[in-house]
């Protein structure tokens, strides 16, 4: 979203407060607010609703605090469901990425989708990095596909459920090169992490906030990215289709959900508190320095996206040689 439009929804949003008694006259949080992620500790989820939480409290944005509340499991099918219980519940939301999306798509015991759930606001995409141990022998993507073809199975990914976008990527790269890994699944980032940095696994999918503090210590190399253009922080690292890998780039999504049967004035007091946040200096240098691409949209427009995603995911895992569901 432009400045100029942004600028624009703001004050439409504080139009549309005046209009109903004022922002600070309507519905406001009365308890610590519970911030529920899929993720364990150290997923890009978790990672990401920390720091939101960390700016929000330094700009001032609530009377209240924001609890990050971890419910991993069934790819976000634990998360979703348990957001679902909360039907009506005025302080929770929770922080969804694009497996919330295609997770229907491939499991049927996935029962709750984003669309059972009340839209607030998009905040982010996200590129991604594939990513070694830094004294891997592999100096490019090339080099460890070319080692996964010469020991089909023997070479190991960690990553996140199977219907990640980790293991999408892994399995359209292995559609492309004939190549042949194993996907060893790992319920928190930080478990994912810990499983490369320890020599259990051989390579990983990983959003740049995540790798950030690894990189810039010397501990991960990264190989290739997953972006349709090279990252500011990552000028000299090909993209997958630079490095010879003719596949679609899988997009990465992370916005904000609450529960289904909230007010109408809840959701535009969410939407206010996440459009105020897309403008503070903080958030600017978070997502700077994360590699973020700034993706603001409002409930309505999130609405939208999630059909334009869902159409996209839907052809790309079909492309991967996914079974679908629905």
């Amino acid at each position: 979203m432009s400045m100029h439009l942004r600028l624009v929804a703001l004050a439409a949003f504080a139009g549309l407060c005046a209009a109903s008694g004022s922002f600070a006259q309507g519905f406001k949080p009365t308890r610590p607010v519970e911030v529920v992620v899929h993720t364990g500790p150290g997923g890009g989820s978790d990672v990401l609703a920390r720091a939101i939480a960390l700016m929000v409290e330094k700009e001032n944005l609530l009377p209240v605090r924001m609890q990050v509340v971890n419910k991993p499991g069934g790819g976000s099918a634990v998360a979703a469901a348990y957001l679902a219980e909360k039907k009506g519940d005025q302080n929770t939301i929770g922080f969804f990425t694009g497996v919330w999306l295609t997770n229907p798509l491939t499991s049927a015991s996935a029962k709750v989708t984003l669309k059972d759930l009340t839209p607030i606001a998009r905040l982010v995409l996200e590129p991604a990095l594939i990513a070694v141990k830094a004294d891997a022998p592999y100096k490019t993507l090339g080099d460890f596909v070319d080692a996964a073809k010469k020991n089909p199975g023997q070479l190991k990914q960690s990553g996140g459920s199977i219907t990640s976008r980790d293991n999408v990527v892994r399995q359209l790269l292995q559609k492309n090169s004939g190549a042949r890994w194993a996907f060893i699944s790992f319920p928190g980032g930080g478990e994912r992490i810990a499983a490369l940095l320890g020599g259990h696994v051989n390579m990983m999918v990983i959003g740049p906030a995540e790798a950030g503090e690894h990189i810039r210590a010397g501990n991960m190399r990264v190989l290739a990215q997953v972006s349709e253009t090279r990252l500011a922080g990552f000028p000299n690292v090909p993209t997958l289709k630079e490095a010879g890998f003719d596949v679609p780039n899988v997009p990465q999504v992370r916005g904000v959900v609450a529960p289904p049967g909230i007010p109408r004035e809840n959701v535009q007091y969410w939407e206010g508190v996440f459009l105020r946040l897309s403008q503070t200096a903080s958030w600017k240098k978070y997502i700077a320095d994360n590699q973020f691409e700034d993706g603001y949209q409002t409930s309505a427009e999130l609405v939208k996206f999630y059909e334009q995603f869902t159409g996209q995911m839907r052809e790309i895992l079909k492309e991967a040689g996914v079974k679908l569901v629905q």
